[in-house]
Parts: C-alpha cells; sequence; structure tokens
C-alpha cells in the first residue's frame, strides 16, 4: 500500500483534503502536484474514516479529519467561490474561453449567469415595491401650520373616523 511510504506531512494533507470533501480522485492529482508522488484512488481512501477502507484508520488521523472537517463547515470565508469577485472572475474566464472555442451558446449562458450574479439574484436581499413592481409613492408630509381652520378640521375628522371605537360590549 502507498500509505506505508507518506510521510506525516503527506498523510496530514490527505487527510484534511479528504475532511474538505475533496474526491479521493482529486487528491490523488494534488498530491501528485504538491509532492510529486504518485499514489493510487484506492489509498486515499484508507484515511477517510466514513469510507469502509478506512475502518481502521488510527485514531490519530481520525482526530484530525474530525477537527478539520468541522473547521471546514464552520468557516466558508476561506472558501474562494463564497465570494461574489471571485465567482465573477471564474465565469469571465469560462465565457472567454466558451467564445474562443466558439460555443457561443455557452458563452451566453455563462454571460447571462454573471449578470444575474451582478444583480443579486444570488443574494437574499429583499426589496419592497408598490402595486405592479412599481415604486412606493412617497411619504406624504403635512405641516399642520399652514392648514386653514377648517381644513386642519376635516383632517382630524378623517382621522378620527379611521380609528376604531373600543368596544362598547
Amino acid at each position: 500500500m502507498a500509505g506505508a511510504k507518506l510521510d506525516n506531512q503527506i498523510r496530514t494533507f490527505i487527510v484534511q483534503s479528504l475532511a474538505c470533501f475533496d474526491a479521493p480522485s482529486t487528491v490523488v492529482k494534488a498530491v501528485q502536484d504538491e509532492y510529486g508522488i504518485t499514489i493510487t484512488r484506492q489509498s486515499v481512501e484508507t484515511y477517510d474514516p466514513n469510507k469502509r477502507a478506512g475502518r481502521d484508520l488510527a485514531q490519530k488521523w481520525r482526530a484530525i479529519f474530525e477537527e478539520t472537517r468541522a473547521a471546514f463547515l464552520e468557516d466558508t470565508s476561506k472558501i474562494g467561490i463564497s465570494h461574489r469577485a471571485v465567482r465573477l472572475r471564474t465565469l469571465q474566464r469560462m465565457a472567454e474561453k466558451a467564445e474562443t472555442i466558439g460555443n457561443m451558446v455557452l458563452a451566453s449562458s455563462l454571460l447571462e449567469q454573471a449578470a444575474k450574479e451582478m444583480g443579486g439574484a444570488f443574494t437574499n436581499r429583499r426589496e419592497v415595491t408598490g402595486k405592479d413592481g412599481k415604486d412606493l409613492a412617497p411619504p406624504v408630509t403635512i405641516d399642520a401650520r399652514k392648514l386653514s381652520t377648517g381644513a386642519l378640521r376635516e383632517l382630524l375628522g378623517a382621522l378620527d373616523d379611521n380609528t376604531p371605537s373600543p368596544d362598547p360590549g
């Protein structure tokens, strides 16, 4: 098994990658890129205590796995794609590549997704609008000092008419 020739730094890397929900095949490639070592997907699975292959994983590695997973689930700020700027940059690269290879349907779809991203389509923001989506009317301000006595009485009478009366019952 490849695990016998892996040092603790590489093992920790594997365990932490799996705890962050990286697929075993992704971890294999990452180990190759990072350390220049070729390992199998099956050997990587032995470091995941949630897999049958990892049922005999040593307590030390289980603890690292659980600690890393808990931290990962609590803090999304370290995940690039959780930031709008990162998503837009990625969409831009994808749209440019789609256009370069002549896939205009994909390019159009990516541009639409970027526009939605910029327009806040993927947020929880809510806007309040008037009837049929029109702007709400501005609030009415009345300066009572400028009203005639008759207009003031009429206004107060209208307010009294709209005020619910106490239940006599």
